[in-house]
């Protein structure tokens, strides 16, 4: 059953509102398309980069994951001075930040494996290991957005807000 609007219940209505409820359109909106598809070709392109990073320097099976926290930290410094870059510069394509940012270093870190990892070693019974393993991704990450960020805004001085 379909609401009355305030007009058939001769309530006052405000005319600088619209209560009109328009239609949602059917699928992405016209400008989301191009974005979506740049988000899932750099997240394409970020995954095989993380994949060919495990096997150069696979993790032996209870070994502290070095391959897994190096993609992380070094993922997260790469979007420290992306976003650094990106925010400074208003002239950048709409669809860099996406391709880039969420896309290719979001396909490349992986913080799920990180899970995975942290999840092993307890199972393992290697609870201090796992517990280092947690902390230490958590502050290098961290530490690199941060550092990578501010760094980046420091070379390219006046150019960056």
């Amino acid at each position: 059953m379909s609401e009355a609007h305030p007009s058939q219940l001769n309530e006052p209505v405000d005319s600088d509102v619209d209560l009109h409820v328009p239609q949602r359109p059917a699928g992405l909106p016209e400008r989301q398309g191009p974005v979506v598809a740049v988000i899932a070709l750099g997240g394409a392109v970020g995954a095989v980069a993380r994949y060919g990073a495990s096997l150069l320097w696979p993790t032996p099976p209870g070994a502290f994951p070095w391959t897994t926290l190096a993609v992380n930290v070094l993922g997260c410094a790469l979007i420290g001075a992306l976003m650094a870059v990106v925010g400074g510069v208003p002239s950048m394509h709409r669809l860099v930040r996406p391709f880039l940012g969420t896309g290719v270093l979001g396909g490349f870190t992986t913080f799920s494996t990180y899970a995975v990892d942290i999840q092993r070693l307890l199972q393992d019974g290697q609870a201090a290991t796992g517990l280092a393993y947690l902390t230490l991704t958590l502050l290098t990450a961290l530490i690199a957005v941060w550092a990578a960020a501010t760094g980046t805004r420091r070379i390219l001085g006046g150019r960056t807000r």
